[in-house]
């Protein structure tokens, strides 16, 4: 079961824990507590939307996206920021129904387009993206600036 998960859902605090171990996956160090309060800053005051997927009553995965003003066409489009899976979850679908849920929901509020960056070397998320109808954008740079 997919669900959109906010700060005022019972489920959120248990989101706010995958979304701990997500950022500790990455080499992140815990804190659930500062975990929590960043997740729900950023859905109530970023337009950041949280789904998670749920076996069992408990969440086995997890996708942010943020609403994003596309200023040309005077819509919005929507930027998946997080996707994650622990590994014991993995190969069940949890993250395709995840990324399914998410470009259903942004056409239905009517998003001009669904973006995505991920890492050239994860081949397995790429290929999943191919599979849904991700597509490379061609003249497109992205370019970062740490601060």
């Amino acid at each position: 079961m997919i669900a959109w998960v906010s700060p005022s859902d019972a489920a959120f605090g248990a989101v706010a824990e995958l979304f701990d171990d997500y950022r500790a996956h990455y080499g992140q160090q815990r804190g659930y507590g500062a975990t929590r309060q960043w997740l729900q800053d950023q859905a109530t005051s970023s337009g950041l939307r949280i789904s998670a997927a749920f076996a069992e009553g408990r969440p086995c995965g997890l996708l942010t996206a943020l609403v994003v003003p596309a200023s040309l066409t005077l819509g919005t489009f929507w930027m998946i920021r997080d996707l994650y899976v622990p590994p014991a979850h993995r190969g069940r679908g949890h993250a395709r129904a995840l990324l399914t849920e998410t470009v259903s929901q942004a056409r239905a509020v009517g998003a001009r387009r669904v973006a995505l960056q991920t890492e050239t070397a994860n081949t397995a998320a790429l290929a999943l993206y191919a599979g849904l109808g991700f597509a490379p954008v061609d003249g497109y740079v992205s370019l970062n600036l740490g601060l």
